[in-house]
């Protein structure tokens, strides 16, 4: 009878759907000056399991959106993309230039030192979806990336 309980128990667990761990390194908002009503928030993100980022917010801005840079025709533009793929184990930058989540109808100037709070909705291959809180520090115009800052 035990076996039974046992290779049941053991079923069971092997059947339940693996939620991707998503580990944020290095977040940062760009500064903005005075009357800019947009600016870009950057990490690194590497997920233990195939997952997606499929959606962001911040209450300092009205919208949130997941951006890319991409050549079109000879000339870069951004634009909104759906989601950002996670492979699992791989690390994938969300940075100036490429992907990125962009923070439109600003509430306020962000000035550097100053914190940004984050959600990003993560979905894993099973289709369920977790939100993860961070805080971002805002750096300096002109930032490329930086260090230090983890979730």
């Amino acid at each position: 009878m035990k076996h039974y309980i046992a290779a049941a128990l053991s079923l069971i667990a092997f059947s339940l759907p693996a939620q991707a761990d998503v580990k944020i390194e290095e977040p940062w908002v760009r500064a903005t000056v005075p009357h800019q009503k947009v600016t870009g928030a950057f990490m690194r993100l590497t997920a233990s399991e195939d997952a997606k980022l499929v959606a962001a917010g911040s209450p300092v801005a009205g919208t949130v959106e997941i951006h890319e840079m991409a050549l079109e025709h000879e000339v870069m533009k951004m634009r909104p993309v759906a989601a950002v793929a996670l492979p699992a184990g791989q690390s994938v930058e969300l940075k100036p230039g490429a992907h990125h989540v962009m923070l439109l109808d600003l509430r306020k100037p962000l000035q550097p030192g100053e914190t940004v709070p984050l959600t990003l909705t993560v979905e894993g291959r099973d289709g369920k979806r977790e939100t993860i809180e961070i805080k971002a520090p805002v750096r300096p115009l002109g930032t490329m990336g930086g260090a230090g800052h983890e979730r």
